[in-house]
């Protein structure tokens, strides 16, 4: 029939592209190498279109009833002075929504509650993929943890494996060996949630010093996320992250005294920014689709990496839910719309997010950072809303439905 699918990895893109492939009539199995899905992470800013992804893919009404609205915030200075002011109920006039915050642990929670359970298989790691018959995938699965199914040797045969296995994808190095793979941005961001709700002035902020970043989010619990970003080589850790952190935005403005204080030292997590800097030739090899970071991991400046994995599910599950495609004829013309399609605009805001980060975060010479600062004073009030407007304005094809036999059955968690 041509219907049936592995996803590699259960992160967001992975989530949104099973959901996507099932809304069409797709059978899927995700398999996720972690063997606990403790939903570790931060927090996360959803624009519109990664919003109306998540409508198309059925579960975006869910996910703004956990969502705060981004109304008030915007970008300020180590002593407090704003840059430019978010203006979150104009995105709303013009989007229909504005961007939202959400927990990633949420946001996971959500999207798994939508899948049948037997669709996820934890546990296992793809240590090679078979594509010798012209018309099915092999993947070959290694169990990572004692009692884990499936058993080591153990594969699945398919007609369309989708990977979603984040920047350091193991599939996309077994399809473009050639390819250099993710590089380090020159960044590395340090970020917690805090441990109890806070009352906090503004929805959203980023301040900007010389080479560093310090952000949150608010969150409908009224807890919030955040990060500080920093100019440094990758692999330098600290005894005591938070500490640090303490040490190097001490003397910047509230309410970060009080973020910080909120938060449990064991809390804050440390992650190197690596990104695709070198464009992949294609999404596709065959009956391979790569989706999400596997395909275009990009830093998160402008805060549309998972936005623009959202996208990639929604537009591959249309390509995958024409007719031709769901009968099995015609796989390989549905993945190269798909490529034709999200390619060039995913390596673009790649691009874009390259560059905010230099203009941004990065700016470490005095002078330059004088020059950008000045030149966001005198920017006119509605160049900040134009520039969210340039990648949020998204609108998601439309998604045949069709009915799996576990939905018939109202199989679901």
């Amino acid at each position: 029939m041509g219907n049936t699918a592995v996803v590699v990895g259960a992160g967001i893109g992975g989530l949104a592209a099973a959901l996507g492939l099932r809304r069409v009539g797709w059978e899927v199995t995700v398999v996720e190498r972690a063997h606990v899905l403790d939903d570790a992470g931060a927090g996360i800013s959803l624009a519109a279109n990664g919003i109306r992804a998540l409508d198309a893919l059925g579960v975006g009404a869910q996910v703004r009833a956990a969502a705060r609205g981004q109304y008030t915030g915007g970008t300020r200075t180590p002593d407090g002075s704003w840059l430019a002011r978010m203006d979150g109920a104009a995105l709303e006039r013009a989007l229909g929504t504005p961007i939202v915050g959400i927990p990633r642990a949420a946001l996971h929670r959500i999207m798994r509650a939508a899948l049948p359970a037997e669709a996820l298989t934890v546990g296992v790691e793809v240590t090679g993929l078979d594509r010798s018959a012209p018309e099915r995938v092999r993947v070959h699965l290694r169990a990572r943890a004692a009692g884990a199914s499936p058993t080591p040797g153990t594969h699945l045969d398919a007609d369309l494996v989708v990977a979603a296995d984040g920047v350091n994808s193991r599939v996309r190095a077994l399809l473009f060996p050639e390819h250099r793979g993710p590089v380090h941005s020159g960044s590395t961001v340090l970020r917690a949630l805090t441990d109890r709700p806070l009352d906090l002035p503004t929805d959203f902020e980023i301040s900007w010093g010389h080479g560093a970043e310090f952000g949150h989010i608010a969150f409908e619990d009224g807890r919030a996320e955040w990060h500080a970003v920093l100019n440094a080589r990758p692999g330098v850790r600290h005894a005591d992250p938070l500490g640090e952190v303490r040490r190097l935005f001490a003397g910047w403005h509230p309410p970060i005294p009080r973020l910080l204080d909120a938060t449990r030292p064991e809390a804050v997590l440390h992650h190197d920014i690596h990104e695709l800097a070198t464009p992949l030739p294609s999404f596709v090899s065959g009956r391979v689709a790569l989706l999400g970071d596997a395909a275009h991991a990009m830093t998160p400046n402008l805060g549309q990496g998972a936005c623009q994995a959202l996208e990639d599910a929604v537009v591959l599950a249309a390509a995958l839910g024409h007719p031709r495609a769901a009968d099995g004829t015609d796989i390989r013309a549905a993945l190269a719309s798909y490529d034709a399609e999200r390619r060039p605009r995913a390596q673009s805001v790649t691009v874009a997010a390259r560059r905010a980060g230099r203009m941004g975060q990065q700016l470490s010479h005095p002078a330059a950072v004088a020059l950008r600062n000045a030149a966001l004073r005198l920017a006119p009030s509605g160049a900040a809303l134009r520039m969210i407007l340039r990648h949020a304005d998204w609108t998601p094809p439309s998604l045949p439905r069709a009915t799996t036999t576990s939905e018939a059955d109202g199989v679901g968690r």
